[in-house]
């Protein structure tokens, strides 16, 4: 049965609201630790640097792009806070484990947020024309890698809430809960004409349907908030050398552009605000919810 809920009614006061000293103290993370995954670049990286502005000890997580050590480095020394760089195969749940542990033993012993943010990208191609192993290896970082994610960050979610400890045993001050955020896409809506990317689309459907309300929000009461964000078409993914898009003719691009109402991609600082809302206080009621930031594609 759920945290919240007894004898198939929720509790009362499963959360109590953050404490009324002006907006922008909401949007605080002083104090805090973020981890995010897929962070080398991108929305990602974009992340990051918002959570250590508003103060908040960054974990950066990578795979194949190692530029992510300079980048932290560089987050750390704008910001003044902790921010480091750690190579993480997020298909691996043993590893995930690992390195959720190794995170928090050298940032405070706490963790506050989590950002599942690793990706890949199918390109455009039928299904039923590709290798069925570029589908499980889709699958294995879209759909398992964020599930892994969740299932460690979650029990270190509940541990600080029921316990109220860090986790070596000194006394946890300014949690109430933990938020989880996971990087969907609006793909998991709808269907993107003219490109072919079937599979593409069903692992984001899947993000979204665990992260909204009949799924991990509800399991978590009282411990965490779960929420998930679906991007629209982002420039940097596109267009850079990040591998992410697959291979998409110019052509179809053009055709996507001519689809967006606000008529052009999205650059990765216009993600930054909603990751920050989601990932702060200001953002303590919303929980079970899917924020669609795709420049109006889905609203026609």
């Amino acid at each position: 049965m759920a945290e919240g809920i007894e004898h198939g009614v929720f509790r009362r006061n499963n959360t109590l609201p953050p404490a009324n000293n002006g907006v922008m103290s909401l949007f605080s993370l002083i104090g805090k630790t973020a981890i995010i995954s897929g962070a080398g670049g991108g929305i990602g990286l974009a992340a990051a640097r918002a959570f250590a502005e508003a103060g908040a000890n960054v974990a950066i997580w990578y795979n194949r792009n190692s530029e992510a050590i300079e980048k932290a480095a560089t987050i750390e020394r704008l910001y003044n806070v902790k921010c480091r760089a750690y190579k993480v195969d997020v298909t691996s749940h043993e590893e995930v484990d690992a390195a959720v542990d190794k995170v928090i033993g050298e940032f405070n012993g706490r963790l506050d947020i989590f950002v599942a943010n690793s990706g890949t990208s199918w390109g455009d191609e039928a299904f039923i024309d590709a290798d069925i192993g570029r589908y499980h290896n889709l699958m294995k970082i879209n759909t398992d890698g964020v599930v892994y994610c969740a299932r460690a960050a979650g029990r270190h979610f509940r541990r600080q809430k029921l316990q109220g400890t860090t986790s070596d045993g000194a006394k946890l001050t300014n949690f109430t809960s933990g938020s989880f955020i996971a990087t969907a896409s609006m793909s998991g809506h709808i269907v993107n004409i003219p490109r072919r990317q079937a599979a593409y689309n069903a692992s984001k459907a899947h993000v979204i349907q665990l992260c909204k309300c009949k799924s991990l929000a509800i399991e978590w009461l009282g411990f965490a908030r779960v929420n998930s964000v679906s991007p629209g078409f982002v420039k940097r993914l596109l267009f850079v050398n990040t591998g992410l898009s697959g291979a998409v003719a110019e052509e179809t691009m053009n055709s996507i552009k001519d689809k967006i109402p606000m008529g052009r991609f999205a650059e990765t600082v216009e993600m930054q605000g909603i990751y920050l809302y989601l990932a702060s206080d200001a953002s303590s009621y919303a929980t079970g919810a899917d924020f669609i930031v795709d420049g109006g594609y889905t609203a026609p």
